[in-house]
């Protein structure tokens, strides 16, 4: 089990909540800023992005630290940090006019369909009762990386040429990160008892 506790709330949990309630705040003031261009807005919502990406490496910390690992957290924390990035990509992907850079559209749909599959795919093990765990992979982190860093750069309204080849490797990253977790996933489904007993 990895030293999970039951279904515990702990510190780190609390910590992750925050981050979870850190995302509609941080959309609204996108939002806002894309209509008003109030400069005041835009500054809400990068220390909203900031801090709840600072807040995911505080409550990793935390629950390796004081050995505060849980059911819980397993299942929160990778929900938050998905709202958090899928949340910004989308929104720096709209027409927000010139008030912000546009992120290419075909990196929003890369994020967006490795997310969907790897859900369809965790979906499909549950329901055939399989008992794996993917541990995440290099390449994987560093999409997630790239991905908060795409975000920060169109909050801040750096150069957007740099922006471009930013999402070129993001994009890159991202799905050479899916095809491993599929390939990884029916290599484990394929070595699982369950898949060998119903074959």
């Amino acid at each position: 089990m990895g030293g999970l506790k039951t279904f515990g709330v702990t510190t780190a949990n609390k910590i992750t909540v925050i981050r979870i309630l850190l995302v509609p705040f941080f959309i609204v003031q996108v939002l806002y800023y894309a209509r008003s261009a109030d400069e005041w807005h835009r500054l809400l919502a990068v220390l909203a992005f900031a801090g709840a990406a600072i807040s995911d490496g505080v409550d990793g910390y935390i629950a390796r630290r004081y050995n505060q690992r849980s059911e819980l957290g397993a299942v929160l924390d990778p929900l938050a940090d998905k709202l958090l990035l899928v949340s910004g990509i989308v929104l720096l992907s709209l027409d927000n006019g010139p008030v912000l850079p546009r992120i290419p559209l075909w990196l929003t749909v890369t994020i967006l369909s490795r997310d969907m599959l790897l859900l369809i795919g965790l979906g499909l093990l549950h329901y055939l009762n399989c008992k794996v765990s993917i541990r995440p992979v290099f390449i994987g982190k560093v999409a997630t990386v790239l991905q908060m860093i795409c975000v920060i750069w169109g909050l801040l309204k750096w150069p957007s040429f740099w922006l471009f080849y930013l999402s070129l490797a993001t994009a890159l990253c991202t799905g050479v990160s899916g095809i491993i977790y599929v390939w990884l996933g029916l290599r484990r489904l394929s070595a699982s008892p369950s898949s060998q007993a119903s074959s």
